[in-house]
């Protein structure tokens, strides 16, 4: 398995890929594929969730030249496989072994049903198919559920674009019980029902799509969307994957951990999560600065990972702990990019939480659970890892009128 700026990536050809997708195909449960791309690398470093459901692909094929270049940098294995091409030889197959295929398309998408009802009948006509329009949304609502689960398909495609796409598959999957294998395809079906040109055969080749698209850019209405898309997925990219190969492995993270508490019966409580990644890993929510001061990172970073709104703040401390990274870490869903930065600097956000327990949500992308602990039992509770640091912080907190 590659890793691009923390991305998950098969190193499977075009071939041990299809034969992949057949297998989940002919399995007894439901699985999807994603396909990232340097534009949808660079969106989930936007968007933890959606960062999360990429790395819980059952395969995730590398969709860009980018990407190919990125794990050269990286010294990765990766074999470049669009998502247009995959679909062919999904349909393929779905023909060829009559697999009740099922497209969701957006309905305000470049084709309609007809359209590629016509294509599809035309280049596959033994092909057992149905096409429903669906609006942008993450839920299927139940009567788009019926109709999916009374026409029963194996194979399911999925148009809507990222990030939707994925996190529609994420959160619907277990509502469609028929189904073995769904993908998110984008505008794959565009090029089918020559609603788009895919360009020349030599550029698709070399790997040069992004080239075509961009000297193209001019005849849709939304030309400067495009163009500083092509600019983000070329140039800001390749800059990231640079800087990630070349230059981070040399620096330290700045970080903030939060020392959220509340006073209950006279004694300080503090709010500490357990890891979703690691089970009985307890620590304070913590997360990058992201080039903000201490105080707006840390109130941003509970209200990610807590929910919580209502603080008080009470005091910042900054660069107060530092760690390494682990070089290695058997958790496939460990979050540090790899070839990233050495480690982390911790600065401290102490804040007092004025709000009911009922307001604490906790991400599932990030943590498992959640609880107050008395300030005295902190330590014992605190993974092995977390305690030192911690120990500094204290030193701190102790300083306080809280």
């Amino acid at each position: 398995m590659a890793n691009i700026l923390g991305i998950k990536l098969s190193e499977l050809n075009r071939e041990a890929a299809l034969e992949k997708a057949d297998e989940f195909l002919n399995s007894n449960k439901n699985h999807f594929i994603v396909t990232p791309n340097p534009e949808i690398i660079l969106a989930a470093h936007d968007d933890e969730e959606f960062f999360h459901i990429l790395n819980q692909a059952d395969l995730s094929l590398a969709d860009g030249m980018g990407l190919k270049i990125a794990g050269l940098l990286m010294q990765e294995r990766i074999y470049r496989l669009t998502g247009a091409d995959f679909t062919l030889d999904l349909l393929n197959l779905a023909a060829k072994k009559n697999y009740k295929t099922l497209i969701l398309n957006w309905s305000q998408g470049l084709s309609s049903p007809e359209d590629i009802s016509a294509a599809l009948k035309n280049k596959y006509p033994n092909l057992d198919f149905l096409v429903l329009n669906i609006e942008k949304e993450v839920l299927l609502n139940d009567s788009v559920i019926a109709k999916i689960n009374n026409y029963a398909p194996k194979l399911v495609f999925n148009t809507l674009g990222f990030p939707l796409q994925e996190k529609l598959m994420f959160f619907n999957l277990d509502k469609l019980p028929s189904v073995r294998l769904m993908l998110g395809i984008g505008g794959s079906f565009d090029y089918i029902s020559g609603k788009i040109n895919r360009g020349p055969v030599f550029m698709r080749y070399l790997g040069l799509e992004w080239f075509w698209r961009l000297i193209n850019a001019g005849h849709y209405k939304d030309s400067s969307k495009r163009v500083k898309r092509i600019y983000n997925a070329t140039f800001v990219f390749m800059k990231k994957v640079f800087r990630a190969r070349f230059i981070n492995p040399f620096l330290f993270r700045s970080n903030v951990a939060c020392f959220m508490y509340k006073k209950e019966d006279g004694k300080i409580k503090v709010l500490l999560v357990e890891r979703a990644d690691q089970k009985g890993h307890w620590q304070l929510p913590q997360g990058g600065t992201d080039g903000e001061d201490l105080e707006t990172a840390g109130r941003r970073e509970l209200e990610e990972e807590t929910g919580a709104k209502n603080l008080i703040t009470k005091a910042v401390f900054p660069k107060l702990s530092r760690y390494y990274f682990p070089k290695k870490n058997l958790n496939p869903n460990y979050k540090v990019f790899k070839y990233d930065y050495k480690g982390q600097i911790q600065g401290l956000y102490v804040g007092e939480f004025k709000g009911q327990d009922s307001e604490i949500k906790i991400n599932f992308w990030d943590h498992q659970s959640w609880q107050w602990t008395e300030l005295e039992n902190v330590l014992n509770v605190l993974s092995p890892f977390r305690q030192k640091a911690f120990s500094i912080f204290l030193e701190k907190i102790k300083t306080l009128d809280l």
